[in-house]
């Protein structure tokens, strides 16, 4: 892109009438005002990107979300300095859902565009300096350094250069002294240079020139290649792989230039056919969504059993009264054929669809399933695709061209113009909360305003609906339908709860294995079978602890115990990535008793590989699915039956399917449900009944095995006859004798400051004045959360909580006014307050 000065655009005249509020992806809660030249009127429209001056020298892309012929009052409107799109990246839809975002979950709409507009479509300034025009070296009455000679040199030359690359040629860690320098001796300018990080994906081909079309001059031209074999060869090729005489039109398409590059003809060949102008070489714009195309269109119809058609049936009864439907099938019901279905008569239909999923593991499976019907009709949206995927993405269904959608979380914030239906699968899952940065959205929340907005339809599917939706759907919000058995001849698992107090004491315990759970694991095995063993932990071992003095280690810089990965032999913390070496001694008493407590997923691999030396075990976690596509590559294994054993975190719980999985073991189930929230329970129950759902899929029985120190706890009676709605009701009665959701609205607040007794006498100013306005039945006091430091940072919380019908966003309002009133004391001005709406 061309390069901008601030000063680019001169007032020719003041009679500029029109202006545009423009949304800037920054924590400002605002649009700005910016004049637009005469020039540039016909290319303005509410939802396109343009490039705008922000504060004394930074350049930046925002969006249009007005357009009008009112100036403002307190300030001069700078210009607008370019228009980068032709047609709207963002719908009117869009940015109203953004509002409604930024209102519902106090936060500011330039956050909410920030999260959502991928990285390739946000363009910013880059400091750069260039020689001055009216330098010269000979005529200057300066004395220059070895170092600012080097840089004068390399600017004649380079032209421009970035901060980055003078640091790189002055080898030093220091240049604002040289710039300053060279800036008093008039040598150089600094510009600001948009950086477009979004670049078309471009592929060089050939093509045959058309003089050598006629079949006579090319029979004479073969003729006079007969003397050079290997360019006749490329020619050859070429032919066979364009019929010239049969589809002529076939030559103006050419083929890519790669493709005689990779069958090793001779690269000097193929160039000296373009250089006498044989061949002749251009470039095309070409897709990076490269999986729209690897298999070709299939028109698979959806085959449904009798109880899925009624099902579905149902749904489309629900529709033509509500708006919203929760599908609450057990797991391997098959939910995904009947959103398949519906999805399949929308796209037939011209509009679009939208399928929601809690983990990109999730979506390597469904994506197979899917092109099978939809073809390259079908985008994938996730953090796992670069910047450049994901901007094509967006641009596909903002163009209409993309009118299925597959995605996580973000998938919600798209640019959809066509929208008719919406399906949240696994709704219950937690990770379609956005915790950081803000706007802590939730994405099955917003799907019901984003529904609403585009009067489309939305269903909301699980195995074990979340609290919520549940009681939703029994008091008549939602419509609600059923599925009660799996699909063709599956059956549920029995489930067997291992009592781990008695086998240690019979002593059948090794490697934190009952004698019970390895058997059935080596027959399994033994019999063809595989099996998936979850612990919700990663790493070797929760902590280091000296027997001796009773010393942990623990991290620097948050108040947690550092996770020991054997892998690496190091210490790690979870939060904020530091590490150290393991120790070999106790740094607190130099005792050399060092024992590792507790076990994660690494840990549990490496003892069922000393265990089962023959069976070949993958684990999948956050710690083996770093790459793009790690993800495709364990799950590949496993379903093609090369992993026996796969080991994970709850990132196997959900929806994944493999026909040859008979067992599934839980090694840990208390730290599950002994943790400090109101939800353990219900996330508890949920996790452990998705994932015993992966076993006995098909025709095979099934088993799942937890093991447990508190098999009697009253969740396990109700898991094992697999009674979601006796345990709902359980856990209803509870959260309505101690005021929780579904029966009031939750506010965190969270404080956060580099001092610890001012961010607690901070949280105690804020507490008391919202306790004036709320009353102190709706604050609960400050309180150190679980983990209260991170990054050095401390956190102290106050959590409000609201009865349903109390007025919500005047209440909102409210806490905001009293914290920027406390904000004129110097003391709280240093701490950073953020707004958690309903907190998961």
């Amino acid at each position: 892109m061309s390069q901008l000065s601030l000063n680019t655009v001169e007032e020719d005249s003041l009679e500029k009438t029109f202006f545009v509020q423009v949304l800037l992806p920054i924590p400002v809660p605002k649009t700005f005002t910016y004049r637009v030249a005469r020039n540039s009127e016909n290319q303005i429209q509410v939802g396109v990107r343009v490039i705008v001056p922000f504060g004394k020298k930074k350049i930046i892309s925002g969006i249009i979300t007005d357009v009008h012929h009112n100036a403002p009052e307190d300030y001069e409107a700078k210009y607008v300095l370019e228009v980068l799109d032709d047609y709207p990246i963002i719908s009117n839809q869009q940015l109203k859902l953004f509002g409604w975002i930024a209102q519902y979950y106090m936060a500011t709409e330039g956050e909410v565009l920030n999260v959502g507009l991928p990285s390739g479509l946000k363009l910013s300034s880059e400091s750069k300096i260039q020689l001055n025009p009216a330098f010269n070296k000979e005529d200057s009455p300066h004395i220059f350094s070895e170092i600012e000679s080097v840089v004068i040199n390399v600017l004649e030359k380079e032209g421009l250069l970035s901060y980055q690359q003078l640091l790189e040629i002055t080898n030093t860690k220091q240049i604002s002294y040289l710039i300053k320098e060279l800036l008093n001796k008039q040598v150089i300018i600094l510009i600001e240079q948009i950086q477009e990080r979004y670049k078309p994906k471009t592929e060089k081909r050939l093509r045959l020139k058309k003089e050598w079309l006629e079949e006579a001059k090319l029979n004479s031209l073969m003729q006079e290649l007969d003397k050079k074999p290997k360019q006749l060869d490329v020619l050859l090729k070429y032919l066979q792989s364009v019929p010239i005489f049969n589809e002529i039109d076939k030559n103006e398409e050419g083929i890519p230039k790669s493709l005689l590059k990779e069958e090793s003809f001779s690269i000097s060949s193929i160039n000296t056919l373009i250089k006498n102008k044989i061949f002749e070489e251009f470039e095309i714009i070409v897709s990076r969504l490269d999986y729209l195309n690897r298999q070709e269109f299939i028109d698979h119809e959806i085959t449904l059993s009798e109880a899925q058609e009624k099902c579905r049936s149902e749904i489309n009864d629900i529709f033509n009264k509500k708006d919203v439907a929760l599908l609450h099938g057990i797991t391997g019901s098959g939910k995904t054929e009947i959103y398949l279905s519906l999805i399949k008569e929308v796209i037939e239909s011209g509009s679009q669809a939208l399928f929601l999923l809690p983990e990109i593991a999730i979506t390597t499976q469904m994506i197979q399933r899917v092109r099978k019907i939809f073809g390259d009709q079908v985008g994938i949206y996730h953090s796992k695709f670069s910047d450049a995927e994901r901007v094509e993405v967006w641009k596909g269904v903002a163009e209409g061209k993309i009118n299925f959608v597959i995605g996580v979380r973000s998938s919600i914030l798209l640019p959809f113009n066509n929208l008719s239906l919406l399906v949240v699968d696994e709704e219950h899952e937690s990770s379609y909360k956005q915790f950081d940065p803000a706007p802590r959205y939730h994405a099955r929340d917003t799907a019901v305003v984003l529904a609403k907005i585009h009067q489309a339809k939305l269903i909301l599917g699980s195995a074990t609906p979340s609290y919520e939706s549940y009681y939703n759907a029994l008091n008549g919000k939602y419509g609600l339908t059923q599925l009660t058995e799996r699909f063709g001849e599956g059956k549920m698992p029995e489930i067997q709860v291992i009592d781990m107090k008695k086998q240690k004491a019979k002593k059948l315990v090794k490697d934190d294995f009952s004698h019970v759970f390895l058997t059935a694991l080596e027959e399994e095995i033994s019999k063809g079978n595989q099996a998936i063993i979850f612990q919700n932990r990663r790493g070797y071992a929760p902590y280091l602890q000296c027997e001796t003095c009773g010393w942990i280690a623990e991290c620097e810089n948050c108040s947690v115990s550092l996770t020991y990965h054997m892998h690496q032999h190091e210490l790690k913390c979870h939060y904020c990535g530091y590490k150290q070496k393991s120790p070999n001694a106790c740094l607190n008493c130099e005792s050399s008793a060092l024992v590792m407590k507790g076990f994660g997923t690494e840990k549990i691999e490496d003892d069922l590989k000393l265990q089962l030396s023959d069976v070949k075990i993958q684990r999948m976690d956050r710690d083996t699915t770093k790459k793009k596509y790690s993800y495709n590559q364990i799950i590949e294994a496993f379903e093609s039956g090369e992993t026996q054993i796969l080991i994970g975190t709850q990132m196997v719980t959900k929806g994944l399917d493999f026909e040859k999985v008979s067992l599934v073991g839980i090694v840990d189930a208390d730290r599950m449900m002994y943790y400090p929230d109101f939800r353990a329970h219900e996330r508890a129950f949920q996790m452990m009944l998705q994932v015993s759902g992966r076993a006995g899929r098909t025709n095979k029985d099934g088993k799942v095995l937890i093991q447990s120190f508190q098999h009697k706890h009253p969740l396990f009676d109700y898991l094992l006859k697999y009674d979601y709605e006796g345990f709902y009701q359980l856990q209803l009665n509870e959260r309505q004798a101690f005021f929780y959701p579904p029966f009031c609205r939750l506010i965190k607040i969270i404080l956060k400051g580099s001092e610890s007794q001012n961010v607690y006498q901070s949280a105690t100013m804020l507490y008391e004045s919202l306790v004036i306005q709320l009353g102190n039945q709706r604050v609960l006091a400050p309180h150190e959360p679980l983990i209260s430091k991170i990054r050095n940072i401390y956190h102290m919380e106050i959590w409000i909580k609201l009865e349903k019908g109390y007025p919500l966003e005047s209440t909102k309002e409210g806490i905001k006014s009293i914290v920027e009133k406390l904000n004129e004391n110097a003391h709280f001005r240093k701490i950073r307050v953020i707004y958690d709406v309903d907190p998961q």
